[in-house]
């Protein structure tokens, strides 16, 4: 199973030598153990109960000797993300490495940049052909087996992920290891008293006793991903022991639909037209029940971004873009693709970009990276999608350029926060990059190729914005 670096926030102050001393003095030997409460979004128009999402647990210093069996980390490694699904070969848990849970490959640098639904079923297969077989056998012909198995890895490309982070201790930590490795892994699972949110609110109070229950009132008995993170929220208000903290992870740019915003069982209700409108013109004294259930329980005031700041899988946490700043990168974008603000050009929804996509076969390179090989004329070209990989063959940089620039384009967009400022001026500078390597090629094939749908003028490129 894969490895990897903790998360952690950084505090971005400067302390004296003798602080700093003192600090490690009275630290020493001080574990920074935590859990997560990972609140996620739903994606996709499957029904009613979609609306509240999902929920887990990522615990930093737990880890997974097999998807049904943990133990200590190692120096070095990330930790677990665990998780109650339905339908997944009888279990009631499973325990998945936090880089596959999130991107479905082993290592950080092997993350794609950008993402199709083809790509992304490619890399699950290839994931649970490697490590699940256990959990999901082959279907006959050795062909991918249906079920929600594909759940436990590449989350980040369906949805929007909020975590809520709680401080624990080795011993508890070893404590909870021996429950969950003796306890009977059977799956009783069950939509209102035994789904994902009561799986985490068992783990989150193995921890922190009585902290987390579900609201008979304002999700009618059925616990559910937002209200536990609410009630976490509220009880760190209380036991600043816990030492709360919020940080966003983002789904990543691609083709995938983006998620939706997660509500309750009652606020799904309630904003939901489908349901409430014939429910106000049936019984205008139900639909002002639910109203007033909502408003008088806080309904859906909470902002899981809020205080958030960005995960990403190759530095620290850190704050998000501003919106200042944003609006600086989008319009030196703009220049520098030689486009306008008023122009509708957006390369997410290129068809350019869809065709090719659309097209490419997903595949390995020689370092087992993922690229996807699409067709140029009668040439195959084998285009590296990860930054390990993005370089590797210069006749694909403008190729390669294309994928970036909608890259920059996803993570600049307004809404939930998508990006740091280190995201988007390390993208930048990848853009640049690519740029100049096109421009190599057309000087030394001495005939042009495109670069992309604009021309792109050299002196437009800058450093920053």
């Amino acid at each position: 199973m894969s490895s990897g670096r903790k998360i952690r926030g950084k505090t971005g102050h400067a302390v004296s030598t003798f602080t700093l001393l003192m600090l490690v003095i009275t630290c020493a030997g001080v574990a920074h153990a935590s859990a997560t409460l990972l609140l996620e979004e739903p994606y996709g128009k499957l029904g009613f109960f979609t609306a509240t999402g999902h929920a887990a647990v990522y615990l930093s210093d737990i880890c997974a000797e097999t998807p049904l069996k943990l133990r200590p980390c190692e120096p070095g490694e990330l930790g677990t993300v665990i998780s109650r699904y339905d339908g997944v070969n009888g279990y009631d848990w499973l325990a998945i490495p936090l880089i596959p849970y999130l991107y479905a490959v082993d290592d950080a640098e092997d993350i794609p940049l950008y993402a199709d639904p083809r790509l992304v079923n490619f890399l699950r297969d290839q994931y649970r052909r490697k490590y699940l077989e256990e959990i999901a056998p082959d279907a006959p012909n050795r062909t991918t087996p249906g079920g929600n198995w594909y759940e436990l890895i590449g989350t980040s490309y369906d949805r929007t992920v909020y975590g809520f982070q709680v401080a624990t201790t080795p011993a508890q930590d070893a404590a909870f290891i021996e429950k969950y490795n003796s306890s009977v892994n059977r799956s009783h699972f069950r939509t209102v008293s035994r789904n994902c949110a009561d799986f985490v609110k068992d783990v989150i109070n193995f921890y922190y006793p009585k902290a987390l229950h579900r609201s008979v009132v304002a999700d009618v008995g059925i616990t559910t991903p937002k209200q536990m993170a609410k009630i976490l929220i509220k009880y760190s208000a209380r036991h600043p022991e816990v030492q709360l903290s919020r940080y966003i992870i983002p789904q990543v740019p691609g083709l995938e639909a983006r998620s939706e915003p997660v509500h309750g069982v009652v606020e799904s209700f309630l904003k939901s037209k489908k349901y409430i409108v014939p429910s106000a013109v049936v019984s205008p004294i139900f639909a002002g029940c639910v109203v007033a259930v909502y408003i008088g329980t806080g309904g859906g005031r909470i902002d899981p971004s809020r205080h958030a700041l960005v995960y990403s899988a190759d530095r620290d946490l850190e704050k998000p873009l501003g919106a200042e700043d944003r609006r600086s990168y989008q319009l030196e974008l703009n220049h520098l693709l030689g486009t306008t603000e008023t122009r509708e050009w957006n390369i997410l929804h290129s068809d350019h970009l869809h065709r090719l996509l659309r097209n490419a076969i997903p595949d390995f390179d020689a370092d087992g990276r993922p690229v996807l090989r699409i067709r140029q004329g009668a040439e195959l070209v084998s285009v590296g999608i990860a930054e390990s990989n993005l370089f590797s063959d210069p006749a694909a940089s403008s190729l390669a350029q294309q994928l970036i620039e909608a890259r920059l384009r996803a993570e600049l967009k307004r809404g939930v926060p998508k990006a740091s400022e280190s995201d988007v001026t390390h993208d930048w500078d990848l853009l640049h990059e690519l740029l100049n390597s096109a421009e190599r090629q057309v000087a030394q094939t001495h005939h042009p190729i495109p670069v992309s749908q604009t021309h792109f003028e050299p002196s437009a490129t800058r450093n920053r914005p």
